[in-house]
């Protein structure tokens, strides 16, 4: 029994650092975050080259340490219309996820809707007729459902030094809320073997009362998270190119830090990248906790996608190095008019 309690105890306590830092406040944590740009930065709805993008992405993680933590993530978004002024579009999106942490189910379901504003600036001289810049804004609106299985869990003032007397611990076993983001991201192609997209982004601009603590908690509201984003895609051959990201997030005193690059090499002809056969492979960090392997299969669409996290935080000993398994799958339906040469989004990295 006592040994039950301390695996209890460890887990819940795994389960709350982790949202205090990694998963920021049960928001969701992906190694391969730019296969879920809608979880990053609404102003990323609808920032791609087709007619409409599907995805689906999976992560379990700790799974040597304690009851592994869980998300499932889906998303779709597309341009709901198109040549507003110009070249500009409208894009809306909709997003699904799920989470489930620790010994005691801490389960956090989301549904969000997202909107964004494309506008273009022009194109870039040797670029031709491509346009050059694009200034994005988002804005994501949601609810979410927050829940425990209290039965599961023991607190230490339960334990009376022979037996687990229950206590009556004052929590809820599930809240409900809305959530506010919003975004905002500047694309530019250099040139025709160079582009890059920044982004920002605050999310729970509401700060909602997200506590399951059974009292006025006006003092836990989910804290204001802010997300930076950085890629850039670089073709240094006819088939190789070099995609850098980075991705910074800030939340109270939490912080974190992902940065690294994904090799893709095209298998057929690069002229046409939005249905190209073409593989990839990507080193990452993730700052004071992991190093991430990521590759993959780009073919007639889709992109199929595994990552593995090795951990190297204070944990590596107890769960010796094992940290996250992913795997995801996007879809995107090429527009027609790809093929001959319209405008598009000027550098779509996430």
């Amino acid at each position: 029994m006592i040994r039950k309690n301390i695996l209890a105890i460890a887990g819940l306590t795994a389960g709350i650092a982790l949202c205090g830092t990694q998963a920021i406040a049960q928001d969701v944590h992906f190694t391969q975050f730019d296969a879920a740009p809608l979880t990053i930065n609404p102003a990323f709805t609808g920032a791609f080259n087709g007619m409409v993008r599907g995805a689906v992405i999976y992560r379990d993680q700790w799974r040597s340490v304690t009851t592994p933590f869980v998300t499932l993530s889906a998303s779709v978004d597309a341009p709901i219309r198109l040549g507003l002024t110009g070249d500009d579009y409208l894009a809306a999106g909709l997003q699904f996820y799920n989470d489930k942490a620790g010994d005691g189910n801490l389960s956090n379901n989301v549904i969000m809707g997202s909107i964004a504003y494309h506008k273009f600036l022009g194109g870039t001289e040797g670029v031709g007729d491509r346009p050059g810049k694009t200034l994005s804004v988002g804005f994501q609106g949601g609810y979410a459902s927050k829940s425990i299985d209290l039965s599961k869990l023991y607190f230490g003032d339960e334990f009376n030094g022979q037996f687990m007397m229950p206590t009556g611990e004052q929590l809820n076993n599930k809240v409900h809320y809305w959530v506010v983001n919003a975004g905002i991201a500047w694309a530019h192609a250099v040139s025709n073997g160079f582009s890059y997209t920044i982004g920002v982004g605050a999310n729970n601009l509401n700060q909602p009362q997200e506590s399951l603590e059974r009292k006025k908690n006006s003092e836990v509201g989910l804290g204001l998270r802010y997300t930076g984003q950085l890629g850039a895609v670089a073709r240094v051959s006819e088939r190789l190119r070099l995609m850098p990201a980075v991705l910074y997030q800030s939340q109270s005193t939490a912080t974190e830090l992902v940065a690294g690059n994904e090799f893709n090499y095209s298998l057929a002809n690069p002229d046409f990248e939005s249905v190209a056969t073409g593989v990839f492979v990507g080193v990452y960090y993730r700052s004071n906790d992991a190093i991430m392997g990521t590759a993959g299969l780009d073919w007639n669409g889709f992109r199929f996608g595994v990552s593995y996290d090795y951990n190297t935080s204070s944990l590596k000993d107890a769960s010796n190095g094992n940290g996250g398994f992913e795997i995801s799958i996007r879809y995107i339906a090429p527009n027609p008019l790809d093929f001959a040469g319209r405008r598009g989004y000027p550098c779509a990295r996430f």
